[in-house]
């Protein structure tokens, strides 16, 4: 694999809420404070509410457990960003060497390569957009990977922005808010919350003359099980097309041996 030459991109942590029933932004940015001797990867929390509808079928709270959903990850600032979510990204370095190839398989596609687990078997659900693979784990299918060729009128992947910016115009690949309605607070979650993302870590790299975005970030929503995912992006342009990978991995599963996997397939995707 060739020489990897890294920036850091360095973002502020801000907490974002999101409201299902309108586009509507609210909210201010608070600053963070942490002692000078503690690395902490800008946590940016992103807020998923479920807001009440005029459907005469929807008039009193339910329980968050039969809220089912998942988050859309645009959304406006607010004031809030949860210390345990952060604590995630402390010293995390996800992007800051390439992972051991044991284990993993090569696989090469229009025109990008990448090691995928060798325990993980292709699948043929189609998730998103410009979906052209996607494998997942023959255990647990909630730990998978897929990879997206886009069209693009962008010449660099910088010309979407920060690292940042460009996860608010991937939002679905972290899911969609499928649930409106009122709820009740519960499991750590407040009234009509249904689901968070914090990004942990962004990073800029330089592989063979072209610009990736990597970025890792822990969803959770007040259904599940797993007490979140994680989910590493890595993004490139290249040729008016916008390749992204994605892989994620539940995280009672991240801390019992797929964090190895997830992020050994993150770290060598690379487009030709």
């Amino acid at each position: 694999m060739a020489a990897v030459s890294a920036a850091s991109v360095s973002s502020v942590a801000v907490a974002i809420s999101l409201r299902s029933s309108c586009a509507s932004m609210n909210g201010t940015a608070v600053p963070v404070v942490v002692p000078a001797n503690v690395v902490v990867f800008k946590p940016l929390l992103f807020s998923c509410r479920a807001s009440a509808q005029s459907d005469e079928n929807v008039s009193a709270p339910v329980s968050r457990r039969f809220a089912l959903s998942l988050l859309a990850a645009t959304a406006a600032v607010t004031s809030r960003v949860n210390p345990a979510d952060a604590a995630y990204g402390e010293a995390a370095n996800v992007f800051g060497e390439t992972k051991n190839s044991s284990g993993f398989i090569p696989y090469v596609g229009e025109g990008f390569s990448l090691s995928v687990p060798s325990k993980w078997n292709p699948s043929r659900e189609i998730e998103f957009p410009g979906q052209v693979v996607r494998y997942e784990d023959n255990f647990d299918a909630t730990n998978n990977l897929s990879v997206s060729i886009l069209k693009t009128e962008k010449s660099s992947i910088k010309d979407y922005g920060s690292p940042e910016e460009l996860l608010k115009s991937l939002s679905y690949l972290l899911g969609q808010q499928s649930y409106t309605g009122e709820t009740e607070s519960e499991g750590g979650f407040t009234d009509n919350q249904v689901a968070t993302a914090a990004i942990l870590e962004t990073d800029v790299k330089e592989v063979n003359g072209k610009t990736y975005y990597y970025i890792s970030v822990l969803t959770r929503t007040a259904d599940g099980d797993e007490g979140g995912k994680h989910q590493l992006i890595n993004a490139t342009v290249d040729g008016g097309k916008l390749y992204v990978l994605k892989a994620q991995a539940g995280d009672k599963r991240w801390f019992k041996g797929a964090r190895k996997f997830v992020e050994g397939a993150a770290t060598s995707f690379q487009v030709a």
